[in-house]
């Protein structure tokens, strides 16, 4: 990294960008293109000092809801966002209780477990929320709404930056809240809720503030699918403590609506009562 690649990434971003993007005059004669730095300082919520020694390299250290105001007014995209936040690695909002890694892997004897729920559409996900294991029946399921994207896939990221999770879940909102729930019932882990912080902002902090680290254990969820259409789905989440807290998530369909549905993607059988 270079000597204040930081300051460089917020100059040149500030340079980009017209004040009719965010809303501003143009104003008199400007000797420099872009946004003047007290305008984005006024847009951002922080003092024009403050964004000055983040510019000039002497605060190297802004915190995510710093990243994510800055965000806003710079107009960066989300993977802008994420390079912002690689660049400072800065201190997270803490969900959780102690900092210790999530697993990576999956012992054969659960994975050997998992395959045998096919057709159903299960997947083991870490603390995290990465998918580490799923069976085919949740890739034909998940892979249409790109649940299964990234490497790995990450059901948090996905919920809180991709566009299309918005469309995909009618109620997105309560499930953004159970995946914060899950995130605080864990142990913490700064690097990852901050980078949550830094790419959804306020949509993640403000959960992070006051939803309780109480998942459930069952439920219903509804979704929208681009082959299927509208289904209703019942889960149910086991936590697995002596695998480092990996939890197995299994959907099946809730109604028969739901069953006829997914015979278009996948032989899943009706849950019962």
């Amino acid at each position: 990294m270079g000597d204040n690649e930081l300051g460089g990434f917020l100059r040149a971003r500030r340079a980009e960008v017209t004040p009719a993007e965010v809303g501003l005059p143009p104003g008199d004669r400007r000797r420099t293109p872009g946004l003047r730095r007290a305008e984005v300082a006024m847009l951002a919520g922080i003092s024009v000092e403050y964004l000055t020694r983040l510019e000039q390299g002497r605060d190297r250290h802004p915190s995510p809801q710093v990243l994510a105001a800055l965000a806003g007014p710079l107009r960066l995209t989300a993977a802008e966002r994420a390079h912002l936040y690689r660049l400072t690695r800065a201190s997270a909002v803490t969900c959780g209780r102690l900092v210790e890694d999530p697993a990576r892997s999956v012992r054969p004897g659960l994975r050997a477990m998992l395959d045998q729920l096919d057709p159903a559409a299960a997947m083991l996900v870490n603390q995290v929320g990465d998918v580490l294991a799923c069976t085919p029946g949740m890739r034909r399921l998940a892979g249409p709404i790109g649940l299964l994207d990234g490497d790995p896939p990450n059901v948090n990221r996905y919920v809180f930056t991709d566009p299309r999770a918005r469309e995909v879940f009618p109620d997105w909102a309560s499930v953004a809240d159970e995946q914060v729930a899950a995130l605080k019932d864990g142990p913490a882990r700064p690097d990852f809720t901050g980078e949550l912080t830094a790419l959804a902002g306020a949509e993640f902090t403000g959960r992070a503030e006051r939803v309780p680290g109480l998942p459930r254990s069952h439920g219903l969820l509804r979704l929208e699918h681009p082959e299927a259409g509208p289904l209703r789905l019942a889960y149910e989440i086991m936590v697995l403590p002596g695998d480092n807290g990996l939890r197995m998530v299994v959907y099946l369909p809730a109604d028969e609506a739901t069953s006829r549905s997914l015979r278009q993607i996948s032989p899943l059988r009706l849950v019962a009562g």
